[in-house]
């Protein structure tokens, strides 16, 4: 796997993109040549900072604020950057949200949230991007491995939400090949971001249920995003990439 692929002349929209993996994988994207936009809700000082950050690579880049729980900010932040750009060859789905509890704690806002940030925003921002996307386009979403292994009580709710991707992915893979469109989905492992830091609380379990007895970097899943955003991916479709140190052997 070569994650060197030239992307100049390409634009990118990465949801969620204002810190951890989808900061790392803006940044990724602009270093190889695209153009970026990103969304935030609420973290606005941290989504200008990478907004800078990819304009000192001399890219363009803007932050757009979009709750990706909202249906139409979900689809709308896609055309925002389609305008902004004139138009949107990769989109990188990564936002999303986390929630791990017993089952019988599961209220029915929290499934319905769940479901409309990781669920139905992903599905309305990848059915706007196909809207206007032309041959060569690229979607790219960021699963888990909890939908590979799930290693104890407490992900019920979550693991599904994440799981719907995978066939999410597939449906999208057979719909958009015949324009040459891939649509493939990385499942990160536990990744050091501030959501789940490599030295919380919960982090010396997580990493010994790993091959390598680490935690990645969002560096490391920007990589494999960046891979299949490009050229080299273009017979790579509907696939499922596992950056998880061996979470799932």
């Amino acid at each position: 796997m070569n994650a060197q692929a030239t992307l100049d002349g390409k634009t990118a929209l990465v949801t969620g993109g204002s810190r951890g993996i989808g900061a790392a994988t803006a940044l990724r994207l602009a270093r190889e040549g695209a153009d970026v936009a990103l969304t935030y809700v609420r973290g606005k000082d941290a989504a200008e900072e990478v907004v800078r950050a990819v304009e000192a690579l001399g890219r363009r880049a803007v932050a757009v604020r979009a709750d990706s729980a909202d249906a139409v900010e979900a689809a709308g932040a896609v055309g925002r950057a389609a305008q902004e750009f004139g138009t949107l060859d990769i989109l990188v789905n990564n936002a999303a949200a986390g929630l791990m509890g017993p089952l019988g704690g599961v209220s029915l806002a929290d499934v319905d949230r769940l479901l409309a940030v990781n669920v139905r925003g992903v599905f309305l921002a990848a059915q706007a991007a196909a809207a206007v996307m032309g041959p060569g386009g690229r979607i790219v979403t960021v699963g888990s491995c909890v939908t590979q292994r799930v290693p104890g009580p407490g992900a019920a709710l979550y693991a599904m939400s994440k799981s719907a991707l995978i066939g999410l992915t597939k449906a999208l893979a057979r719909e958009l090949g015949g324009r040459g469109i891939t649509a493939n989905v990385v499942h990160p492992g536990p990744i050091d971001t501030d959501m789940n830091p490599a030295d919380g609380p919960h982090a010396a379990e997580q990493a010994a249920m790993t091959a390598l007895g680490r935690y990645g970097t969002a560096a490391e899943v920007a990589s494999v995003v960046t891979y299949l955003a490009g050229p080299e991916a273009r017979y790579v479709t509907g696939a499922e990439f596992s950056v998880d140190g061996g979470y799932a052997a």
